[in-house]
């Protein structure tokens, strides 16, 4: 769920003196050896830097050899300085490694750390410019979710976990911390992107018991074997610390926002900062794993809007002559599923993988609704990654304040489920790969997989195959006009009236929901990138697959090699799939 950023700690330092010390020397004359020791430390210390992240990504970090980690929320760091060494001392320590004398898959797992280290590296002086408060995807409305769903397993999982509770206002500080040295360095977010944060921390603090982190507490409980004591004791500790650690968190973060708010300089695009265009730049490579340069995503934007605008003119011609075949196209708008379980809708899109997908492991999910209170605050759903090492147990959430329709909760079941996130993640876990590619960050395979995903999805919903390609192509050109949006505000330069009179040459008037769009971009840079160059990227394989793969492609085949090769950069993808 998370924005993971590429891995640049300090642990990286460690590693590097480790290695350089002589640690793994007795492993040498076995490059293959050394090399996942290598990566088995890396994934160790990295993993261990946060109790929330070594919960999520291990069930039993003891079968890992971790024991007696900290509990840790971890740290905000302004220390650019040290950002940049430990990026540099990781690709010094990967690039003394022999490539060539790697098994081909220990190739594919150097391959993408080098690249996602490469990416860490460019991007490590401009650590001032990441923002870990934004709307959505912020630390400030992802914390309490990962708090709520962190499982307990054992006893001592509770103890962790109260205890994490009390590492809240510090952590929060360290973003505070953070924050200052933005605002000092000229780099703090717009005035009015600190009044959504101010908000958003005011909410929260106001539904007071109503909070989840109560119930979803009590509901925890409930999975273990406890007395009745001992559930009231637990529980009774828990709300103290909510009272005392977590309310006050937010309401000194909310304060140091409010002390900060008229302190940035820039309320407009990435490329009004000092070498900002630059930055946004790297961002957009490393959100979207895509080599292209913004020019060429622009362009290929533009042709895949062609393509689908003039689809859409094609469908749409006969019938704007033909009454009753308008009737038809749409009758089956707004109601259109017999059953809205979305437990059953899961079901019925696990079965349309058959024939054109790997079979999908078996696992179990469970449908989680998003607290009413903070519907307006979260995404409209989400699935929330599994331990590599319990894939079979998964969470979806969605946020009904955010689906208008039941064709909106079938299409979204599809990008957070099958053939989606949990179908991905899922799969790609059984294939055993190197437990660091679970750390590495590719949002654009990841957001475009779901969302190449969700628009096969309009296919396997009851409606007539017309007005699926209709509505489909629609949400493309939807989320096309998005992303040049936020490649026009963070690379062009646009203005909110830029902005505003982009979106009207396409017939979107609405200026109260461009001016929220626009805000977004602002708050977030690339974010919806992800989803459409990552979707778009997906189509541009496929077309690559079949000019090669002539008479032996087949859609099970494709999806079966860029499923097998995980979480990557597109260009390695290619490299690795596309094969005569």
């Amino acid at each position: 769920m998370s924005k993971k950023r590429s891995v640049i700690t300090a642990s990286l330092l460690l590693t590097a003196l480790l290695i350089s010390a002589g640690l793994f020397r007795y492993l040498r004359g076995n490059e293959n050896r050394q090399f996942e020791a290598y990566t088995q430390s890396l994934f160790r210390q990295e993993v261990a830097t946060s109790t929330i992240s070594l919960h999520y990504t291990l069930k039993d970090p003891s079968s890992y050899g971790i024991d007696d980690a900290p509990v840790t929320l971890g740290a905000c760091t302004d220390d650019v300085a040290a950002i940049c060494a430990s990026a540099e001392n990781a690709l010094a320590v990967l690039n003394s490694f022999d490539r060539t004398r790697l098994s081909k898959e220990n190739r594919l797992t150097y391959d993408v750390l080098k690249n996602s280290l490469l990416s860490a590296h460019s991007l490590a002086p401009y650590a001032l410019y990441e923002e870990p408060l934004a709307p959505l995807t912020g630390t400030q409305a992802q914390l309490p979710v990962l708090l709520s769903e962190y499982q307990f397993y054992h006893k001592s999982d509770i103890d962790t976990y109260l205890e994490l509770l009390t590492r809240t206002p510090d952590y929060f500080r360290s973003i505070l911390k953070f924050e200052q040295a933005k605002s000092a360095a000229g780099l703090f977010m717009a005035s009015y992107s600190a009044d959504d944060l101010i908000e958003e921390c005011q909410t929260f603090i106001d539904m007071g018991e109503n909070n989840y982190l109560y119930s979803s507490f009590t509901e925890r409980l409930n999975t273990l074997k406890l007395s009745d004591a001992e559930k009231s004791a637990y529980t009774k500790v828990n709300a103290e610390h909510i009272e005392e650690y977590i309310f006050p968190a937010y309401a000194e973060l909310k304060e140091g926002l409010t002390a900060l708010r008229d302190t940035g300089k820039n309320s407009s695009g990435l490329c009004h900062l000092p070498d900002g265009r630059r930055y946004y730049e790297l961002v957009v490579a490393s959100e979207t794993g895509s080599a292209r340069d913004i020019p060429e995503l622009q362009r290929l934007t533009q042709q895949q809007m062609i393509t689908d605008l003039t689809d859409m003119q094609k469908l749409l011609t006969p019938v704007a002559e033909d009454t009753a075949l308008s009737s038809d196209l749409f009758r089956e708008q707004g109601t259109i599923l017999k059953d809205t379980d979305p437990a059953s809708i899961l079901a019925g899109l696990e079965k349309k993988l058959s024939g054109n997908f790997p079979d999908p492991p078996k696992v179990n999910t469970q449908i989680k609704y998003v607290q009413k209170s903070m519907e307006e605050y979260l995404s409209p759903a989400f699935y929330m990654i599994p331990a590599i090492d319990n894939a079979a147990e998964n969470v979806i959430y969605i946020n009904q304040g955010r689906l208008s329709d039941d064709l909106s909760l079938f299409t979204t079941l599809a990008h957070e489920g099958y053939p989606g996130h949990l179908y991905q993640t899922t799969y790609y876990a059984s294939q055993n790969p190197d437990p660091i590619r679970s750390l590495l960050n590719y949002g654009g395979y990841v957001e475009g997989w779901a969302t190449y995903s969700e628009m096969m999805s309009y296919y396997y919903a009851p409606v007539p195959g017309d007005a699926a390609a209709l509505m489909q192509k629609n949400t493309s050109v939807i989320l096309g006009l998005y992303a040049l949006a936020d490649m026009g505000i963070h690379y062009e330069g646009w203005s909110l009236l830029d902005t505003v009179s982009f979106f009207r040459s396409y017939g979107v008037t609405d200026t109260g929901t461009i001016e929220d769009i626009y805000d977004l971009i602002i708050a977030d840079p690339a974010n919806y990138l992800k989803y459409y160059i990552g979707y778009v990227e997906f189509l541009e394989l496929k077309k690559d697959a079949l000019e090669t793969w002539g008479d032996d492609f087949s859609q099970q085949r494709f999806h079966k090699a860029v499923l097998d090769i995980g979480p990557a950069p597109f260009d390695l993808i290619r490299k690795y799939i596309i094969k005569k």
